[in-house]
């Protein structure tokens, strides 16, 4: 290669430095620990979280033993249920007593000294602690980290979606010269072709020989065969062309396919001669025209089916069928479907499709009149319809072979498109795959990061039908000429297929015989680096003689013509029409251009233009602008100082050079925004050295900082606008971040500095060269090719050299670099940072409008430029104060101002600015703390905050001002230095600057090594004066987190959300940070945070409230219920508990629901706080938390312990179950609402959430390429990823961080307990505070809690009794209840250490309580009422468990040496037993647990078994409403209630004679007359005064009324409102008494609306209050149920299919389906016909039965249904044993069955204790059924209002002729004789009266039907009446026939029968 100038073209100078010059990346030593550049996300969460321990829960443990046991229910037979006492006694010991105990441990019995314990169970709690709570929390939310900003990508050559073409063969039917062929991509749509000629050659050894002559050298990179085509805009319309050429031979492209489209190799025997001649022919033509082509044929394929078609929905599943087995719902595929549909684009998505090989049979002849690519295009349309005309032409036939697949990440061997090795490249002699150059169908914005300078040239037409003479088959040979000289054309043409590498011409196909050819030829050249005025492009046009002839040369000249390619420093490219010259151009002609008529010159068709022609360059070294050529020549010249100089039509000299230049600047904004991009990184290099080192100009500096700040802001504010897409989610355009961050560094100069020591000076940076691998994916080595780092501990630089580029290498070889005119120039320099502040502040209007628009350019370069600035001045060392000079200083300060009050003023008319300007404007200060002194920048922050203050109260919409405010301190705080900037570590005394500067170096240890003084230790708990100054940024950000939550401030749900998170992103960062892992050094940074614990104090009646959720399930179930079976009913868990004689599980937490009613805290937020609340409790110096809090009041101790409380129920574990249990579902749900309220919220605060939405849509996403999304941490639903079916090992890994969360938040509030109790101990004051301490250590106990966490909590339990025993003992009896309940709760734990712990603490409990009074009295009563309430509402309770803790206890009884000869051993043994007596009790109940009848029973019968110990009978009694209530037997629920209350009623009277109480369960009798089975066992069995009995909180007037209010509920539920006023006769008195006017009115109201309701549903049919079935049990299956009978109520309506039904199954199923069997009749059952194997039931319907003196006092619905003892059904017989015969053999048996209760009792079931049966005989049957008929006439007739319908049906059952056993029938059997038995007679003559009543009835019947008639029923009516008339004389002689014997006197035995008979009339309801 040669170059005529040794001068070193600055253009390709600067191409070049693009390339070669050295990236400088800035690092600050510690950066990296800043959640600016290392965020904290779910991967590093997991990182962090790896190795935990899992802690042992009961709650897993119950979880996984559940399943066993109900393989052992379904086992179980019921046991022998009787009234006699419960159980033996004496073999329940005997099962105590051989059971083992579990281990004892074995400090419990020793006394130790109060202080001693308190220091060993300190210690103990310390052990294995899990040092950062946070890495067990989910990590904040990444939606809120607005100070995270990610690297910009590395800047890299363009690539789009990269398909592989491989070209395998190509064969034609007949094989006889050689073809080749040629690729390209073109797009239909934009009618462009969109990528350069890839040639290929396929052709066989033997035909590549015929060419041997004319390719003597063959390079390896024109042999490939595969291509790798880029495609940036993918789309339908895009084909593969394929062209095919022939070496040029005589005849026309037709003639020469001829013999392709009609021979077949196959049939060479026919064609033999014809085949042999055509060889022959092609040998002679490649010998003589080898070099020529001509065009063949093509051929396209439609990219687009080759991408959808073969590819499938599989294909872009990773999971695909291997691993999904089509499991898939069909909801999720079709899902799938949508999304890939919506997406457009995605149907030809280049990147990812299955590799497909096609064969390409069908080509096209080319028709010599249509080769351009106009007519392409056509055809290329017309492929795509359905009739294509391209179909109908006969085809060329052909087999071409083609792979095409997405392009592998890095393929090996591959050449780029200027032939140069792209590694990796293992072996030099492999065949090439070329990369093929794109030309995108649209602009790409992206900056050359390579050097490229190529030039294409595409003839297009030529005319030379005017030319004379022989000018046929033309050939145009084009060449790129150096100079005129014909040596001087130089090899920088490309080759095309199997030939040399580059050649010095080439010529274009040949179209035989056209005068006028069309081109599609395209000749790629690689432009010299060096071009001059003579390079110029030269087409010389041959005629080419096809057939030898004699004297005739193979080509004759038949014209010239030319472009000369520079211009006024320009490369000319375009399309060219030129006029084509006749003769050789005369010498010197290169400079012109061929337009200019040369005089003596020869021209064809009068110097007309007659050859069209295009040239197009891809250059990294010319622009091909305009307005960017004018500013870069005159920044050369400059440069250069090469005066004068000739631009355009302009001489620029030194007196209008700095005019144009500012012009010129001025025009850029005209330049075309592509353009500007590619050559981005040379303009921003071009203007910042203008700034820095202003030009010389005649002597005179001229100062062009301004003009090049303009262009700067307009460029910089242009390219932002245009590339919307791409920019990160603070609104930076990645190009323009990327130039800053890798590429941009002060220009360096001419040693002006000392030398810092080192061989080089460190300023003079030396050049480096890298190739980059196009490889996308590989940035990171690339990073260490090409990037010098400086960071600011280490200031030697590292440079890695690597191989340089061969063709770069070669250029800067070929020069000499002459720098020696250069220094001239420089001799000022001006720094750029202070250049840009100054520009700044002064600019105005337009520009300084474009500046704020994109502040953040101008902020990055600034301290970019002052770092390096430090660096290579070794200013680094200096103090801060003295690195920058005061004049740039008050420049940063004017414009920190100026754009804080742009921030104040503006945000409500252009949010999206101000929200880009106020994150900028915080990145900036963030980096200025690293740069300058910090006080100055303090002094900065506080003028923003004072700039927003002001504007604060003028505000319209003071929430975006603070949520601009929270994100500027969110981002400043995020400094790596933030604890060190806030000087943790000095005393609170007003510092004399506001902040002394630290160096940034100052080593960690000794910045930690002064321990605090302790004075005003309040202060430091309070956001105060001096603590502000004294810990600033904490400081500022704790303000603003307090302001934000002020429960009346203007806290909108988004500021909480960003305050908190605010802080728990620091605290993250805190925790994750190797720098601070010392403990010390922790408490020191949890000084910074201290005034959090008040500030939450203050929010507590704000935070969601944690305990509700808990309180539902009942605070003593150990593991979570399934959905489908809850604990709870209606009646409250709480009032369960109450009852039990335990508080409610939150009582003592004033959190009174008056003072919860503003919680405005979301439960994501209120965890959050409350986890970082906990996070400096678990920090914080305990010495300095005991003084706070001894300062404390009472008020505050109690407001902190309600904290605390809420902490437990917030992070308590929710089970591996519940984990799993998170369905897609929820999931889903919960995304649906998030993106509602995102909505709801991108409408207030806009930008910045915009841009992450913008984000999110590309590929880009702000965090790295995990899409933004919103993170599920709400309470415990948290998704850490976006899979919503987990694997199990997930939710395994999960439910152990869960664990240790819940543990170390629970031991976190233990250690804090711990130290109020100190400070209690110290001041006697605080006693008050204990019972508060004691309800949340309880409530801890309550939940579920690991095995480590309840060992640490039984431990301080054990020394809180042991402290302060007479606050259980003498005060509060709840606390001692509920302490029972829970020492209980875990003595029948699954964990074995649990058990150990809780037996010993119950154990020292009793100890403790015996040796305050000797006698244990409350606590064996509490233990025992604990035991009932445990066992009747926990549901996974297990008996085996508890009995070794039993046993663990009377074996610390044994073993307690101090007190073996005191009483104690045995009253603790007394205990045992009877507690064991109730645990085997309930035993059975778990058996009949799936058995409400029975289970009920059980509850009954236990309770009955209390009746001499009443708290625990009201415990049972509550138990079961509980019950009674789950199951919506609220009439039962109900009568439990009413008797409690009886039950407390009866002992308040015995403890005292009130007046207004109720004297006992008497008042209750008209409730229920079941109630008088509460009265008081007589006072010498009990004595209420006795110490610990009747204890519990309802043996009170409260407690009466409670109650009392309570069954009105359940009465109301049960409509059962005639009750509810009862129930108020007993409440009125009490409320009167107490003078409660409001609680009266309340009843009134009640009263009122109860009588309502009676009176509006008087007919009772609205009410149903229940059906009634007798139940008898057969067959010694039933165990004690064996011939018992029942009378079963069930909800109303019941069928008694249903009742059959439901009993059926349930015993099926208990004791196998073959065995139960159901009785169909209701006769008598003989056991001995029953086979003893099986199980009978026999269920019958029966109605509620009243004697007639009964009916006078029941005359209601309700009271027809209220107190039912009697029941009665009816059996038909007959005397020989059917159930049914004629009327005179129709007997009847009626049932009468008497309760032992009357319904509705405490129970749905009732034995029946007594039955009777009457027998009718016919006429008494016949008696009955005519009084039912005749009462039915009588309803039907006076009915109001009248219904006819139902009156003509009862009307046709009476007189109707056709009806059988009718009346008639009924009189003639029984009337018409005067019977035999004279005990007949009475019956007769009643049944006599009967008929008469009935034929009156009929009559009245018949006349109102009358008056109810149409016209059209008249027919139908007289029917009737005529029917009647006959039944009436029918009847007459029967009904008038008397039986004289009744008129005389009664022989006795007549008289018995008769009082008999009087007891049969009866009515039958």
């Amino acid at each position: 290669m040669c170059f005529f100038h040794s001068t070193f073209d600055p253009r390709v100078r600067d191409a070049l430095a693009v390339y070669t010059d050295d990236w400088l990346i800035i690092q600050r030593k510690y950066q990296r620990y800043s959640t600016t550049h290392t965020p904290h996300n779910s991967e590093r969460q997991r990182e962090r979280q790896r190795g935990l321990v899992k802690q042992t829960f009961e709650l897993d443990e119950a979880a996984a033993t559940d399943r066993q046991d109900d393989q052992d229910d379904a086992k179980r037979r019921s046991v022998s249920l009787d009234d006699t006492p419960r159980g033996s006694w004496a073999s329940s010991i005997f099962d105590l007593k051989n059971s083992s105990p579990d281990a004892l441990l074995p400090s419990v019995l020793e006394r130790t000294a109060a202080e001693d314990m308190d220091r060993r169970n300190a210690e103990a709690r310390l052990q294995g602690r899990h040092s950062d709570l946070l890495g067990l929390f989910p990590p904040p939310d990444e939606d809120e980290a607005v100070e995270r900003c990610s690297v910009p990508e590395v800047p890299k050559e363009h690539c789009g979606q990269r398909i592989m073409v491989k070209c395998l063969s190509l064969k034609f039917e007949i094989e006889i010269e050689p073809i080749f062929g040629t690729l390209a991509l073109y797009d239909v749509k934009e009618k462009k072709k969109i990528s350069e000629d890839f040639h290929f050659d396929l052709n066989s050894d033997q035909m590549k020989g015929l060419l041997r002559l004319h390719t003597p050298h063959t390079a390896i990179s024109t042999l490939a065969r595969s291509a790798i085509f880029s495609i940036t805009y993918p789309s339908a319309d895009i084909f593969l062309v394929i062209k095919l050429e022939k070496v040029l031979q005589q005849g026309d492209i037709g003639e020469s396919c001829e013999p392709y489209m009609v021979m077949k190799e196959s049939d060479s025997s026919k064609h033999k001669e014809k085949l042999e001649k055509l060889r022959l022919q092609a040998e002679t033509s490649c010998s003589r025209l080898g070099r020529y082509r001509m065009p063949f044929a093509w051929t396209a394929i439609h990219l687009v089916n080759i991408v959808s078609s073969v590819g499938g929905l599989e294909r872009s599943d990773p999971d695909s069928d291997s691993e999904r087995k089509g499991h898939g719902t069909w909801n999720e595929r079709k899902k799938k479907g949508f999304e890939r549909m919506s997406v457009g684009e995605d149907m030809c998505n280049f990147a990812t499709f299955r590799p497909a090989t096609l064969t390409v049979t069908n080509f096209f002849k080319q028709e010599g009149d249509r080769l351009s690519d106009e007519d392409l295009y056509k055809f290329l349309a017309d492929m795509r319809r359905p009739s294509s005309v391209l179909r109908r032409l006969r085809p060329v036939t052909a087999q071409l072979k083609i792979d095409i697949s997405p392009a592998p990440d890095s393929p090996h061997y591959c050449l780029s498109p200027e032939l140069l090795h792209v590694k990796p490249y293992p072996d030099l002699r492999v065949r090439p795959t070329k990369e093929v150059l794109e030309f995108p169908a649209r602009y790409v914005y992206s900056p050359h990061t390579t050097y490229r300078n190529l030039l294409y040239i595409y003839p297009q037409s030529l005319n030379f039908s005017s030319r004379q003479g022989s000018v046929r088959n033309i050939a145009v040979k084009v060449q790129f000429m150096a100079g005129e000289d014909p040596s001087l054309a130089m090899p920088v043409i490309f080759g095309k297929s199997s030939c040399a590498e580059f050649f010095t011409e080439t010529y274009s196909p040949v179209i035989y015989h056209d005068k006028s050819p069309e081109f599609y030829e395209e000749v790629k050249m690689k432009i010299p680096a060096n071009l001059t005025d003579n390079h110029h492009l030269l087409f010389t046009f041959y005629h080419i003689s096809c057939q030898p002839k004699q004297n005739t040369p193979l080509e004759t000249p038949v014209g010239y013509t030319w472009i000369p390619l520079m211009q006024h420093g320009r490369l000319r490219t375009g399309s060219f029409s030129l006029p084509v010259s006749v003769e050789k151009p005369p010498p010197s002609y290169s400079v012109l251009t061929p337009d200019v008529s040369l005089p003596g010159m020869k021209w064809v068709d009068n110097h007309k233009q007659v050859f069209n022609v295009e040239v197009t360059a891809a250059s990294s070294v010319h622009t091909q602008d305009p307005h960017l050529d004018k500013f870069f020549t005159l920044c050369y010249v400059l440069e250069e100082y090469s005066f004068p100089f000739r631009l355009k039509d302009c001489i620029i000299s030194e007196a209008n050079v700095e005019g144009e230049l500012k012009d010129s600047m001025t025009g850029l904004r005209g330049a075309l925004l592509d353009t500007c991009v590619r050559f981005l990184h040379q303009l921003l290099s071009k203007l910042i050295l203008l700034i820095v080192h202003p030009p010389v100009i005649a002597g005179q500096i001229v100062n062009l900082g301004r003009a090049a700040f303009e262009a700067m802001s307009l460029l910089v504010n242009q390219i932002h606008k245009n590339l919307e897409g791409n920019q990160d989610q603070h609104g930076r355009n990645n190009l323009l971040a990327s130039y800053i961050h890798y590429c941009f560094h002060l220009p360096t100069c001419p040693p002006l500095l000392p030398d810092p020591g080192g061989a080089t000076p460190a300023y003079e940076l030396p050049i480096q060269y890298a190739t980059l691998s196009r490889a996308t994916a590989r940035p990171s080595t690339l990073h260490l090719a090409r990037s010098k780092s400086i960071s600011n501990s280490n200031p030697d630089l590292a440079s890695t050299p690597t191989s340089p580029d061969e063709e770069v290498q070669r250029i800067i070889a070929s020069k000499v670099s002459s720098t020696s005119n250069t220094n001239q120039m420089h001799t000022h320099t001006d720094l750029l940072h202070e250049e840009l502040a100054l520009q700044w502040v002064v600019s105005t209007s337009t520009v300084r409008e474009a500046a704020l628009q994109q502040a953040w350019f101008f902020f990055q370069l600034m301290t970019k430029s002052m770092s390096h600035h430090l660096f290579l001045s070794s200013r680094i060392d200096l103090p801060r104060r003295q690195r920058f000079p005061d004049r740039f200083v008050d420049d940063i300060a004017a414009l920190v101002g100026a754009i804080s009050a742009d921030v104040a003023g503006r945000y409500h008319k252009d949010l999206e600015l101000v929200e880009r300007l106020n994150s900028s404007l915080a990145f900036f200060l963030n980096d200025l703390l690293s740069l300058m002194d910090r006080g100055f920048v303090f002094n900065l922050i506080r003028s923003y905050y004072k700039q927003i203050a002001n504007k604060f109260h003028t505000a319209q919409n003071p929430s975006s001002l603070t949520a601009l405010r929270m994100d500027f301190t969110r981002i400043v705080c995020s400094h790596e230095h933030y604890v060190t900037l806030n000087l943790p570590c000095s005393t609170l005394s007003p510092p004399a600057s506001p902040s002394p500067s630290t160096s940034s170096t100052t080593s960690q240890g000794s910045a930690f090594s002064s321990m605090h003084q302790d004075q005003g230790v309040a202060s430091m708990f309070e956001l105060s004066v001096p603590f502000r100054q004294q810990h600033f940024l904490s400081g500022l950000l704790l303000t603003e987190l307090s302001l934000i939550l002020e429960p009346d401030g203007e806290g909108v749900f988004f500021l909480h959300k960003k305050a908190i998170s605010a802080v728990h992103s620091l605290m993250c960062s805190h925790d994750a940070d190797p720098r601070y892992t010392d403990p010390q050094v922790r408490a020191h940074i949890a000084q910074l945070y201290l005034p959090l614990i008040p500030i939450v104090m203050d929010t507590l009646p704000q935070l969601h409230d944690f305990t509700d959720a808990s309180q539902a399930r009942g605070r003593h179930a150990p593991a979570m219920q399934d959905d489908g079976d809850p604990d709870n009913g209606t009646i409250s868990q709480s009032v369960a508990m109450a009852i039990a004689g335990s508080p409610l599980p939150n009582v003592g937490v004033n959190l009174s629901q008056a003072g919860r009613q503003c919680s405005s805290l979301s439960a994501e937020c209120s965890r959050t706080l409350l986890v970082s609340f906990l996070w400096v409790l678990k920090n914080a110096d305990a010495a300095l938390l005991e003084s706070w809090v001894s300062d404390l009041s009472v008020l505050q101790i109690n407001k902190l312990l309600d904290l605390l409380h809420l902490s437990v129920s917030c992070f308590e574990y929710k089970g591996k179950k519940a984990l799993e249990r998170i369905n897609s579902l929820t999931f889903k749900k919960s995304q649906d609402m998030k993106a509602r309220l995102e909505e709801a919220i991108l409408g207030t605060i806009g930008a910045r959430q915009e841009m992450v939405r913008r984000c999110r849509g590309t590929k880009r996403s702000p965090y790295g390429n995990e899409n933004v999304r919103w993170r599920k941490n709400v309470t415990h639903w948290r998704q850490n990823t976006d899979r919503v079916d987990k694997t199990k090992a997930e939710t395994e890994q999960e439910s152990v961080v869960d664990g240790n969360l819940a543990t170390e938040a629970s031991l976190v509030v233990l250690d804090t307990l711990e130290i109020i109790v100190k400070t209690v101990l110290v001041s006697e004051l605080k006693e008050s505070v204990l019972g508060g301490v004691l309800r949340v250590l309880l409530h801890s106990m309550a939940g579920s809690q690991s095995a480590l966490f309840l060992q640490h909590c039984f431990t301080t339990q054990r020394g809180l009794v042991f402290k302060f025993p007479e606050m259980l003992f003498e005060e509060d009896t709840e606390l001692c209840a509920d302490l029972c309940l829970r020492l209980l709760r875990h003595c029948s734990s699954s964990v074995g250490s649990v058990r150990s712990q809780a037996s010993a603490s119950l154990y020292l409990l009793m100890r403790q309580n015996f040796e305050i009074g000797n006698n244990f009295a409350r606590v064996k009563m509490q233990v025992t009422m604990s035991l009932s309430s445990l066992v009747g509402t926990s549901q996974n309770f297990n008996e085996e468990h508890l009995r070794r803790s039993l046993k663990t206890i009377l074996t610390y009884a044994e073993e307690d040496l101090e007190l073996r000869d005191s009483p104690f051993p045995e009253q603790v043994q007394d205990l045992v037993f009877n507690l064991h007596m109730i645990l085997t009790d309930t035993v059975k109940m778990k058996e009949h647990q799936q058995d409400p009848e029975m289970l009920i029973d059980l509850m009954y019968r236990i309770a009955k078994g209390y009746q001499n110990s009443p708290d625990l009978r009201l415990t049972w009694l509550q138990n079961m409403a509980g019950k009674h209530s789950e199951r919506g037997n609220h009439a039962e629920a109900a009568h439990c209630l009413v008797h409690s209350a009886a039950l407390v009623a009866e002992y308040l009277n015995m403890l005292e004679d009130c007046r207004y109480l109720p004297i006992g369960c008497v008042t209750f009798q008209h409730i229920s007359s079941n109630v008088l089975e509460e009265s008081a066992v007589s006072d010498d069995i009990l004595s209420p005064e006795e110490e610990g009995i009747c204890a519990g909180k309802y043996f009170s007037e409260l407690g009466l009324v409670g109650l009392l209010e309570q069954a009105a509920t359940s009465f109301h539920m049960a409509s059962m409102y005639e009750a509810i006023n009862e129930v108020y006769k007993i409440l009125l008195p009490v409320h009167e008494a107490n003078r409660d006017f409001k609680k009266l009115a309340t009843v009134h109201g009640k009263l009122q609306d109860t009588f309502n309701k009676i009176y509006n549903q008087s007919s009772g049919w609205e009410r149903m209050f229940g059906t009634y079935f007798r139940v008898g049990f057969y067959g010694c299956r039933f165990g004690d149920l064996d011939e018992q009978e029942f009378v079963y109520k069930e909800p109303s309506i019941t069928k008694l299919a249903e009742i059959s039904y439901r009993l059926e199954e349930f015993y099926a199923e208990r004791f196998g389906d073959d065995v139960v069997e159901i009785i169909k009749d209701s006769n008598h059952v003989d056991k001995n016909k029953l086979d003893p194997n099986k199980a009978y039931l026999q269920i019958t319907y029966v109605e509620p039965f009243f004697d007639t003196y009964e009916l006078k006092e029941r005359i209601t619905y309700f009271d027809k249904n209220y107190n039912l003892r009697t029941f009665m059904y009816c059996t038909p017989f007959t005397l020989d044993g059917r159930a049914h015969g004629d009327l005179h053999e129709q007997y009847k048996r009626k049932s009468i069955l008497t309760t032992s209760h009357a319904f509705p009792y405490i129970k749905t079931r009732i034995n029946v204790i007594h039955k009777e049966e009457i027998i009718l005989v016919p006429m008494e049957v016949a008696i009955e059924d005519m009084q039912k008929k005749t009462q039915e006439l009588a309803f039907a007739t006076h009915q109001e209002p009248a219904d006819a319908k139902m009156l003509q049906m009862v009307l046709q059952g009476s007189v109707g002729t056709t009806v059988n056993q009718g009346p008639l029938e009924v009189a003639q059997v029984f009337l018409s004789d005067i019977p035999d038995d004279p005990k007949l007679y009475r019956h007769h003559n009643k049944l006599r009266l009967c008929f008469k009543d009935f034929t009156k009835r009929c009559e009245d019947a018949l006349r109102k039907n009358k008056t109810l008639i149409g016209p059209d029923q008249k027919e139908y009516h007289k029917e009737m009446e005529r029917n009647y008339n006959k039944l009436k004389e029918s009847l007459g002689p029967l009904i008038t026939r008397k039986i004289p014997q009744l008129y005389r006197t009664l022989p006795a035995a007549g008289l018995q029968s008769a009082t008999q008979s009087n007891r049969m009339e009866l009515i039958h309801m």
